[in-house]
């Protein structure tokens, strides 16, 4: 039986960078990472705190949604966040 969650979600590492990721459990994911056993981006750039996360009907839509982020600049990658945080809505549409 396949696991009902499936998460794209943002980290905020210690320098500053944004790390997009996929899982279908935050919490030990957050834990891995926060343990240097995570992602090898996350490694050494820790602690890192979780900025964004949304939950997806399967787990193509989400690492569809991770692919997408992992592509924007920088500044694209802000813009994003924000307008996430500010209307779900506008954002998502745009993911």
């Amino acid at each position: 039986m396949e696991n009902a969650e499936h998460y794209f979600y943002v980290l905020r590492c210690k320098d500053g960078s944004y790390y997009g990721g996929y899982t279908n459990n935050l919490e030990r994911r957050m834990k891995a990472h926060n343990e240097g056993k995570g992602a090898k981006y996350t490694r050494g750039r820790g602690p890192v705190v979780l900025i964004f996360n949304k939950r997806y009907a399967n787990k193509s839509d989400a690492l569809k949604a991770e692919y997408q982020f992992k592509r924007l600049p920088r500044k694209k990658k802000d813009e994003f966040l924000l307008m996430e945080r500010s209307d779900g809505d506008v954002a998502a549409k745009e993911l």
